[in-house]
């Protein structure tokens, strides 16, 4: 992993090497572990011990649904370290995060000029609905024929996601959409109230970069251990995740074609250093500002770090775009690569998390 550090008066980074040190052994590390994966394979691996019981450990890797229900109410000792912050889904919910990044563009804009704003200019045109769909009207009609999609803000693997030309499309959707249907109906069981529907509808990329004539996005882990000050980490391994058939924009309704399916390990293409080189610097900064939109709002804790997964698509032009941010990377492998990546990917995190004191 390599260390990144940025606050919100400068874009300059410095660059930390991770020193290793000598572990120390003597004290034996109390592990909680809500997901029985990789992430589990590493903790047991390092020789810590497994609890059970609540108050009971010195590191636990967390659901969000944890976090939610009992982090507030829960007492940890100064050395406690736990897998989320407090509202993570200021960046992880769609719609939040493109709120946070409009509001840090103005900022940029207003205290720099309009240039710097230009450097958040790394999202899609997004609407969100049903809040802001007269303002997508508009847009839409300045804009004929163009593709657009449409995605749940707090749903993941592509549920509930389909692409439209047509404004009736939405109309059909509302009326026809299963998973819609569902979903409100659990939610309304769940928290005994109607609950308010809400989704953000982004202008397509039509113009992706292909491999093999394939759509792909990439994956990439960014370990974030506070926010004041904001400390970064980015890991320098990923992976690509590939459609199952080629692209094409005549049929908009063949979601084989337009998202990408379940991680396949694949090698890049032999492109020009220096422009891979800016393609790399161009993904640190968008990163880097993504952080930096959500840095006041987020709760900072001390006890609290995250690891997220930040899924980027580039166009014909290798301009990177921020799909979005997932709180909780999925840590189960889908293949031995899969599993030896994720696997150094975690034993790097528990490494700068340093229980241990090193």
């Amino acid at each position: 992993m390599t260390s990144r550090k940025g606050d919100m008066k400068g874009s300059t980074l410095n660059w930390k090497p991770v020193l290793r040190k000598p572990f120390d052994n003597s004290r034996v590390i109390r592990f909680k572990c809500s997901l029985q994966n990789t992430i589990f394979d590493v903790l047991r691996s390092k020789g810590w011990t497994e609890v059970r019981e609540e108050g009971d450990w010195d590191f636990y890797w967390c659901d969000v649904g944890w976090m939610r229900e009992f982090f507030d109410h829960t007492y940890m000792d100064e050395h406690v370290k736990i897998s989320h912050f407090r509202n993570h889904y200021e960046l992880t919910r769609k719609n939040l995060m493109i709120k946070n990044m409009k509001r840090l563009k103005k900022q940029l804009e207003r205290e720099y000029g309009k240039h710097e704003g230009t450097k958040c200019e790394f999202y899609p045109t997004t609407f969100e609905l049903p809040m802001e769909y007269h303002i997508f009207v508009e847009e839409f009609k300045r804009n004929p024929g163009t593709t657009w999609i449409m995605k749940p803000v707090s749903k993941s693997q592509g549920k509930g996601i389909f692409l439209f030309r047509k404004l009736k499309d939405i109309m059909d959707w509302k009326k026809e959409d299963p998973y819609r249907t569902q979903q409100l109906a659990e939610e309304r069981i769940k928290d005994d109230k109607e609950p308010i529907e809400t989704y953000i509808v982004q202008r397509y990329i039509e113009n992706p970069f292909l491999v093999g004539g394939r759509k792909f996005d990439l994956r990439i882990y960014v370990l974030v251990t506070s926010y004041s000050p904001l400390c970064v980490w980015l890991y320098r391994e990923g992976f690509a995740r590939f459609s199952n058939t080629r692209f094409s924009l005549d049929s908009i309704d063949d979601t084989y074609v337009h998202l990408t399916n379940v991680a396949i390990q694949k090698t890049a293409p032999d492109y020009d250093p220096e422009k891979v080189e800016q393609v790399m610097r161009n993904i640190d900064q968008m990163i880097i500002k993504s952080l930096q939109a959500v840095q006041k709002v987020m709760i900072n804790d001390k006890h609290c770090f995250e690891l997220y997964g930040y899924d980027i698509m580039f166009d014909s032009n290798l301009k990177p775009w921020l799909i979005e941010v997932n709180a909780s990377p999925s840590l189960t492998a889908s293949s031995q690569t899969d599993y030896e990546l994720k696997f150094r990917l975690l034993e790097d995190v528990v490494y700068v998390i340093d229980m241990e004191n090193r």
